[in-house]
């Protein structure tokens, strides 16, 4: 029983290395850092409807009515899988701002601990909720000061009372910021 459970823990160990995967190499002056992490979040413990929204679709695990106005703060983990590493935090709100409920304007601070690198981003952008949607960054605190780039978030798992979200980061610093 000892041995299996090592076994899994090196298995786990394994695939969490590979979730980060970085590239601290030069591109145009700008070193980078890509990885990609997920974000879990569920109805009415980390995500909550703030304000409903005016009549039209209704809610479902992918649509809300128009207007609806929606905060969480949710974990992010290094594997689809909600037990996995929590390496950080998704925090915002998005209102619904698309007629058929499936897209929203959404403003985000991601606070991160992964690969030596702490702090947080901040993102702004449009978000449709079945369809892979970038976020441009607009700031950063501690490691990621300075930092520039996108985050792209695509649905993985939409299903059940827990829906998943793939962050693919691309993240940049300019010549003068301290990146390490």
């Amino acid at each position: 029983m000892a041995l299996s459970q090592l076994y899994l823990s090196f298995i786990l160990l394994v695939l969490s290395y590979k979730a980060i995967s970085t590239s601290d190499h030069h591109t145009n002056g700008l070193k980078s850092l890509h990885f990609s992490l997920f974000q879990h979040e569920t109805i009415n413990k980390t995500g909550f409807i703030i304000v409903n929204g005016v009549a039209g679709p209704g809610i479902s695990q992918t649509t809300t009515p128009f207007g609806t106005l929606f905060a969480f703060q949710d974990p992010l983990t290094l594997t689809p899988n909600l037990n996995s590493k929590v390496v950080g935090t998704a925090e915002g709100t998005s209102v619904t701002s698309g007629l058929d409920g499936l897209q929203s304007i959404s403003i985000a601070k991601i606070t991160l601990n992964v690969k030596r690198h702490k702090g947080s981003i901040s993102v702004v952008g449009g978000t449709h909720n079945i369809k892979p949607s970038d976020h441009p960054v607009v700031g950063g605190t501690e490691d990621f000061l300075f930092v520039q780039g996108y985050v792209t978030s695509s649905p993985v798992n939409l299903t059940g009372l827990t829906v998943t979200y793939r962050i693919e980061f691309h993240l940049f610093w300019p010549p003068y910021s301290n990146f390490r």
